[in-house]
Protein backbone atom coordinates (compact mmCIF):
# COMPACT_ATOMS: atom_id res chain seq x y z
CA UNK A 1 0.00 0.00 0.00
CA UNK A 2 1.13 3.18 -0.92
CA UNK A 3 1.11 6.38 1.14
CA UNK A 4 -0.02 9.84 -0.32
CA UNK A 5 1.75 12.83 1.04
CA UNK A 6 0.84 16.09 0.29
CA UNK A 7 2.97 18.71 -0.99
CA UNK A 8 2.77 22.81 0.35
CA UNK A 9 2.20 23.63 -3.00
CA UNK A 10 -0.93 21.71 -4.25
CA UNK A 11 -2.82 22.61 -1.35
CA UNK A 12 -6.03 24.49 -1.17
CA UNK A 13 -7.35 26.26 1.68
CA UNK A 14 -11.05 26.67 2.24
CA UNK A 15 -12.90 28.73 4.84
CA UNK A 16 -15.12 27.90 7.44
CA UNK A 17 -17.32 29.47 10.31
CA UNK A 18 -18.27 27.64 13.65
CA UNK A 19 -20.77 29.20 16.17
CA UNK A 20 -19.78 28.78 19.47
CA UNK A 21 -23.04 29.75 20.70
CA UNK A 22 -24.30 27.51 23.80
CA UNK A 23 -21.48 25.34 22.81
CA UNK A 24 -18.60 23.91 25.65
CA UNK A 25 -15.78 25.94 25.44
CA UNK A 26 -13.03 23.46 25.02
CA UNK A 27 -15.34 20.54 22.48
CA UNK A 28 -15.61 23.96 20.10
CA UNK A 29 -11.61 24.44 20.83
CA UNK A 30 -11.29 20.71 19.49
CA UNK A 31 -13.09 21.51 16.04
CA UNK A 32 -11.42 24.28 15.53
CA UNK A 33 -7.80 22.82 16.91
CA UNK A 34 -8.79 19.62 14.15
CA UNK A 35 -9.69 22.23 11.02
CA UNK A 36 -6.83 24.62 11.88
CA UNK A 37 -4.70 21.37 11.69
CA UNK A 38 -5.92 20.04 8.92
CA UNK A 39 -6.80 16.48 10.24
CA UNK A 40 -10.56 16.52 8.71
CA UNK A 41 -9.01 16.26 5.15
CA UNK A 42 -8.50 12.70 3.24
CA UNK A 43 -4.70 13.64 2.66
CA UNK A 44 -3.77 14.72 6.05
CA UNK A 45 0.42 15.12 6.47
CA UNK A 46 1.58 15.55 9.57
CA UNK A 47 4.46 17.00 8.93
CA UNK A 48 3.17 19.81 5.92
CA UNK A 49 0.63 22.55 7.23
CA UNK A 50 -2.21 21.61 5.59
CA UNK A 51 -4.99 23.63 7.94
CA UNK A 52 -7.90 25.64 7.22
CA UNK A 53 -9.22 28.52 8.04
CA UNK A 54 -11.28 29.33 11.06
CA UNK A 55 -13.90 31.69 11.89
CA UNK A 56 -15.12 31.64 14.88
CA UNK A 57 -18.42 34.27 16.28
CA UNK A 58 -20.77 34.43 19.16
CA UNK A 59 -17.37 33.90 21.80
CA UNK A 60 -18.95 35.96 24.13
CA UNK A 61 -21.61 33.24 24.04
CA UNK A 62 -19.80 30.00 24.93
CA UNK A 63 -20.11 28.17 27.84
CA UNK A 64 -18.04 26.40 30.63
CA UNK A 65 -19.37 23.33 31.92
CA UNK A 66 -19.57 22.68 35.45
CA UNK A 67 -18.02 24.39 38.34
CA UNK A 68 -15.42 26.23 35.81
CA UNK A 69 -16.42 29.42 35.68
CA UNK A 70 -15.28 29.93 39.47
CA UNK A 71 -12.63 27.83 39.82
CA UNK A 72 -10.89 27.86 36.22
CA UNK A 73 -8.00 30.11 36.49
CA UNK A 74 -5.79 31.76 34.09
CA UNK A 75 -2.32 33.00 34.90
CA UNK A 76 0.09 35.06 32.99
CA UNK A 77 3.33 36.61 34.27
CA UNK A 78 5.23 39.83 33.39
CA UNK A 79 8.68 38.85 33.73
CA UNK A 80 9.31 40.84 37.10
CA UNK A 81 9.76 39.74 40.65
CA UNK A 82 6.23 38.74 41.75
CA UNK A 83 4.79 39.30 38.79
CA UNK A 84 2.50 36.91 38.66
CA UNK A 85 -1.25 37.76 37.48
CA UNK A 86 -4.48 36.00 37.73
CA UNK A 87 -7.96 36.10 36.12
CA UNK A 88 -10.58 34.04 37.33
CA UNK A 89 -12.79 32.31 34.32
CA UNK A 90 -15.76 34.38 34.60
CA UNK A 91 -13.75 37.87 34.27
CA UNK A 92 -12.01 36.30 31.40
CA UNK A 93 -15.18 35.49 29.72
CA UNK A 94 -16.87 38.21 30.56
CA UNK A 95 -14.21 40.75 29.43
CA UNK A 96 -11.75 38.98 26.65
CA UNK A 97 -13.70 35.77 25.81
CA UNK A 98 -12.02 35.84 22.61
CA UNK A 99 -9.06 35.26 23.93
CA UNK A 100 -10.28 32.46 26.32
CA UNK A 101 -11.09 30.85 23.21
CA UNK A 102 -7.79 31.79 21.91
CA UNK A 103 -5.87 29.92 24.79
CA UNK A 104 -7.61 26.84 24.89
CA UNK A 105 -6.91 26.68 20.84
CA UNK A 106 -3.67 27.68 21.35
CA UNK A 107 -3.09 24.62 24.13
CA UNK A 108 -4.23 22.16 21.61
CA UNK A 109 -1.75 23.00 19.34
CA UNK A 110 1.73 21.90 18.33
CA UNK A 111 4.16 23.93 19.96
CA UNK A 112 6.27 24.11 16.90
CA UNK A 113 6.00 26.49 13.82
CA UNK A 114 3.42 24.36 11.93
CA UNK A 115 1.02 25.14 15.53
CA UNK A 116 2.37 29.26 15.32
CA UNK A 117 1.37 29.28 11.24
CA UNK A 118 -1.79 27.37 12.42
CA UNK A 119 -2.77 30.06 14.81
CA UNK A 120 -2.55 32.51 12.50
CA UNK A 121 -5.47 31.11 10.20
CA UNK A 122 -8.07 31.58 13.38
CA UNK A 123 -10.48 34.36 13.71
CA UNK A 124 -12.25 35.04 16.72
CA UNK A 125 -14.99 37.46 17.26
CA UNK A 126 -17.38 38.26 19.98
CA UNK A 127 -20.42 39.15 18.20
CA UNK A 128 -22.23 37.12 15.15
CA UNK A 129 -20.77 39.45 12.52
CA UNK A 130 -17.75 38.83 10.92
CA UNK A 131 -15.86 40.19 7.75
CA UNK A 132 -15.22 37.79 5.59
CA UNK A 133 -18.13 37.18 3.77
CA UNK A 134 -16.25 37.63 0.35
CA UNK A 135 -14.15 34.44 1.33
CA UNK A 136 -17.63 32.73 1.35
CA UNK A 137 -17.14 30.58 4.47
CA UNK A 138 -19.04 27.33 4.79
CA UNK A 139 -20.58 27.21 7.96
CA UNK A 140 -19.51 23.82 10.31
CA UNK A 141 -21.18 22.17 12.89
CA UNK A 142 -19.98 20.77 16.04
CA UNK A 143 -20.76 16.92 16.27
Amino acid sequence: MSTTLLKKETLERKWYVIDAAGKPLGRTAVTVANLLRGKHKVDFTPNVDCGDFVIVINTDKAVLTGRKLDQKTYYRVSGWIGGLKETKARVMMDNRSDYAVELAVKGMLPKNSIGRNALTRLHLYKGAEHPHAAQKPEAWTLD
